[in-house]
């Protein structure tokens, strides 16, 4: 069943270190603290720990144990573990969402590319706070530099995954997981050490129980959940390039872990030094290029070589962990073309990143020449959002835990997961984790 010239990881580090840079990304750095500080703090980050362990874990297994029994990719992968039947075309669900998030998420990474450069330039205005509020919308709007960013952050991507499992991922992520830890882990250090931060922490940490309501459960589901690339098949592919003998349950705990620590000090990273600037928490992109480019000049007026590092680390950090993310997501649909079409991987890449382009271009423009083609009042970028955020990564999942549940043998199964806890992973997998995925579904959908 295992092709003989199938790649795979050189050891169990590599795999998750992989892993957890295909979940690790921009969601965890600026998602994840405006989360907490909403729904109970403290409070939330327990919900988020508890939905992590038993939903998102659990969805994380089934397609793990989906990529390392078939040895394919997300479409070849139910050819071969359920012939002649219909859920191949499932597949398609998963190939679909990582195009799309591939080509909007690059406009993302772009940001932070430009972003980088002008921190290594001087261009975010050290000791000049007021100007640097205004460098994101002056950028972004910016036709010429949004689509250059774009397109150079796409670049690196595909670079990367034209390398392989072994010359590109593996080697990527080597070298940059324990740098982006290092990293964000100095960031706390610092941030944690500015005058006034203890705001920031107390915002992070303190347990608000009466917060913590149904839709703050919904919400650390939904976190969790999505933190951890669920439902678009990237755990399905790193999963085909396994070892044999590899361990997927610890694998997947161990993924899960880095995923969850690397949210809470990026929490830790940034909120303190947003507080202690006397500003309040924003949410999305304008928190991490508009309000803390404003805190990085306000520290340059009195440590302008200080600011300067300061702020490359960030921007750094913040590239690495949209690059891990990205080339997982290529990987997946590079991985169909090749396996599907029997074409070489440069050819798979141009089957995908042409077309990336095309969509790509007017979610750069949607945040000025094209920011008024609307439909439903959401511009481009925020239709491809929405419908991987909130139904195509979503579906993706439900069917992985469905297949693996209703449709696997029990026995192939409990082949790639044997150990004291299948019983326990098995009734989750079956009964708990498809109504927890509907109700995510229908919760983002009101």
């Amino acid at each position: 069943m295992v092709p003989s010239k199938r790649e795979q990881f050189g050891s169990s580090l590599t795999f998750i270190m992989a892993m957890a840079g295909s979940a690790i990304g921009l969601g965890n750095i600026w998602r994840f603290p405006y989360m907490v500080g909403e729904h109970g703090g403290g409070a939330f980050i327990i919900a988020y720990i508890v939905c992590s362990a038993f939903i998102a874990l659990p969805c994380f297994l089934c397609e793990a144990v989906i990529g390392k029994r078939a040895r394919s990719g997300v479409y070849g992968s139910f050819e071969k573990l359920a012939p002649g039947s219909k859920w191949k075309w499932a597949g398609g669900i998963s190939i679909l969402a990582c195009f799309v998030i591939m080509s909007y998420y690059s406009v993302v990474g772009g940001w932070s590319l430009d972003f980088l450069v002008r921190s290594l330039s001087g261009g975010l205005a050290p000791g000049r706070p007021d100007e640097a509020v205004g460098i994101f919308s002056k950028m972004a709007s910016s036709p010429l530099e949004s689509i250059t960013g774009f397109l150079l952050f796409l670049m690196a991507t595909a670079l990367i995954v034209l390398g392989g499992i072994k010359k590109g991922i593996e080697k990527f992520t080597k070298i940059t997981i324990p740098i982006l830890f290092v990293l964000m882990i100095a960031l706390v250090v610092y941030s944690l050490s500015l005058p006034g931060s203890g705001g920031g922490v107390k915002y992070i940490i303190e347990p608000d129980f009466s917060k913590l309501d149904a839709s703050g459960w919904a919400c650390a589901l939904g976190q969790a959940f999505f933190s951890m690339s669920l439902g678009v098949g990237a755990v399905l592919i790193y999963s085909s390039f396994m070892k044999k003998d590899e361990r997927i349950l610890r694998a997947g705990v161990w993924t899960s872990v880095s995923d969850t620590f690397f949210a809470i000090i990026s929490a830790l990273a940034i909120m303190p030094a947003v507080f202690a600037s006397g500003l309040e928490p924003g949410v999305g992109p304008a928190l991490v290029y508009e309000t803390l480019p404003y805190i990085f000049a306000s520290m340059g007026v009195e440590t302008p070589v200080l600011s300067a590092v300061v702020t490359t680390a960030f921007f750094l950090a913040i590239l690495m962990a949209a690059l891990t993310s990205s080339i997982s997501m290529l990987d997946v649909c590079v991985e169909h073309a090749v396996e599907q079409y029997k074409c070489k991987r440069w050819m798979a890449m141009l089957l995908f990143v042409v077309p990336g382009i095309a969509l790509g271009v007017p979610c750069a423009l949607s945040f000025g020449s094209l920011k008024g083609a609307t439909l439903f009042g959401l511009t481009i970028f925020d239709i491809c959002d929405f419908l991987c955020s909130n139904i195509l990564m979503t579906l993706g999942a439900l069917v992985f835990a469905l297949f693996v549940g209703w449709r696997m043998k029990k026995a192939d199964v409990q082949e790639e997961l044997n150990g004291p806890l299948f019983k326990v992973f098995y009734f989750m997998i079956r009964w708990v984790v498809p109504p927890a995925i509907l109700i995510i579904f229908i919760s983002n959908l009101l």
